[in-house]
């Protein structure tokens, strides 16, 4: 049986265990009839006001949590070296020639569905962005480069993308006259795998926060 004196370091060990928020009517059950639940928890609150931890009320529920003027010295920032997966890169340099361009057209360009995480992290890297809606049927979303795209792949405009001429020049294209017939989709597969070198180089660097 747990004496007074003891509750409140009975309630202060309640609490500290749970994972969740927890109701004063809960605390009230676990504890039994003779505890003051209520003012053993203001008495609680007063103790911990000031800390680095706090005792706070959310709607009724009760739970210890960090101190709000505190929250920012817990982040940890981590540079994290993100590398763009093929299909990315293929969208992206089918966005980067074809744009504004939508995801139907990508994906006839390609022959394969394109998920939404793909045009997702592309966003994030801040290289595409929505562009206008087509003036036809569901008025699609079309998808265009964005200044960080050019920024990051040192070019000043979107003209200064290589040209077929120079894929082939610079052995990115087959030269055969085979290829010739399909060699709008190796410049777009081709000029994914540019853009891929150009990665490689630099490394988007994305900021993670964790939060404890």
């Amino acid at each position: 049986m747990i004496a007074g004196k003891d509750h409140i370091r009975l309630l202060e060990a309640i609490l500290f265990a749970s994972s969740e928020p927890l109701s004063t009517a809960f605390l009230h059950e676990r504890m039994g009839e003779s505890a003051d639940v209520g003012g053993l928890l203001m008495e609680l609150q007063n103790i911990y006001e000031g800390r680095g931890v706090n005792l706070i009320n959310i709607q009724g529920m009760w739970a210890f949590r960090t101190a709000i003027d505190l929250a920012e010295e817990l982040n940890i920032d981590k540079i994290v070296h993100k590398k763009l997966s093929r299909a990315a890169m293929e969208t992206l340099a089918i966005i980067a020639y074809h744009q504004p361009v939508t995801r139907a057209e990508i994906e006839n360009i390609r022959g394969v569905a394109t998920h939404r995480g793909t045009l997702d992290a592309l966003m994030e890297m801040g290289w595409i962005k929505p562009g206008r809606r087509r003036e036809s049927l569901g008025r699609p979303v079309t998808w265009v480069t964005t200044n960080g795209f050019l920024d990051h792949f040192s070019l000043e405009s979107i003209i200064d993308l290589p040209g077929m001429d120079e894929m082939k020049a610079s052995g990115l294209l087959d030269r055969r006259a085979a290829i010739e017939t399909v060699a709008q989709d190796e410049l777009f597969s081709s000029a994914g795998q540019s853009l891929e070198e150009g990665v490689e180089e630099e490394a988007e660097e994305e900021i993670i926060e964790e939060r404890f």
